[in-house]
């Protein structure tokens, strides 16, 4: 059986729904097994930015130390279901190494730096602190992760900063229509050189007209049966090291429910 470590963080969130994302979490932890899933209690305070230019640093920080304790020493590898995109470095941190690479799958790249982001929210960090880049306590070691080993999957919302980091560090990028052909993903992973892989994704990858708890919608989004398609052919392909779920913010009780099947097949495609 799949494990679970549930994760409501919404400090790193910029959007006006940011507290809702700890119902969009509880709300998928809901419908999974209760035995296979461990809480993360999140600290209830926003947090300070310590001078670093990164919105509610120290509680950031303190969430990222408790979920790569928790995935370090899982026996087996384990989703990492969300809050915000900021779990995905504790996540990260934990199972890196020289044979892992990131399929990152997200509307929105995640690699600006406190420097180039607008908001200083760190979800639009994050992948960014993966390759090493960002305030000490978030960012990874330096070669932790490389760019050679991350695949930028339906990006389709890059600020100016972050195109140029991908075309200056030569960052592999599919676009959304290449998940209706899954044989592509498989062979940009592939090309990376890894032998393990950690899937995250961030809801909005899908299209808006398939997922309405989101709080920054990008049209042209993936399909959902093209992106559970993809996701089990990765998995058939290269062992999982981990994987991360997240970004889910329902308006209402009502809308939860009305996501929550899209979400649990990509749930059942991860597991």
């Amino acid at each position: 059986m799949a494990r679970f470590l549930i994760v409501p963080q919404w400090q790193g969130s910029s959007s006006a729904r940011a507290m809702q994302l700890v119902d969009g979490a509880e709300a998928i932890a809901g419908d999974l097994p209760r035995a296979a899933c461990t809480m993360i209690e999140v600290p209830a305070e926003a947090g300070e930015d310590l001078g670093t230019g990164v919105r509610r640093l120290s509680t950031l920080r303190r969430v990222r130390e408790l979920v790569e304790e928790a995935v370090r020493h899982a026996e087996e590898p384990l989703i990492v279901v969300g809050g915000d995109c900021g779990v995905a470095a504790g996540a990260v941190a934990a199972t890196a190494g020289d044979d892992l690479a990131v399929v990152w799958m997200d509307a929105h790249a995640d690699l600006n730096s406190p420097e180039s982001s607008l908001s200083g929210a760190f979800h639009g960090m994050v992948l960014r602190a993966i390759l090493g880049e960002g305030p000490e306590g978030l960012a990874l070691p330096a070669g932790a992760v490389t760019p050679a080993r991350v695949v930028l999957v339906g990006t389709r919302d890059l600020d100016p900063a972050e195109a140029a980091f991908v075309e200056e560090a030569g960052i592999r990028m599919l676009p959304t229509d290449a998940l209706d052909d899954p044989a592509q993903l498989v062979a940009a992973v592939a090309a990376t050189g890894a032998r393990r892989i950690h899937i995250h994704i961030d809801l909005d990858v899908l299209d808006p007209s398939a997922i309405t708890g989101i709080g920054f919608p990008v049209p042209f989004g993936a399909d959902p049966v093209a992106l559970v398609a993809a996701l089990r052919a990765l998995r058939e392909a290269f062992p999982v090291a981990g994987a991360t779920i997240t970004e889910f913010a329902p308006a209402s009780p009502a809308d939860a429910a009305s996501d929550l099947g899209t979400i649990l097949r990509l749930v059942g495609a991860l597991a």
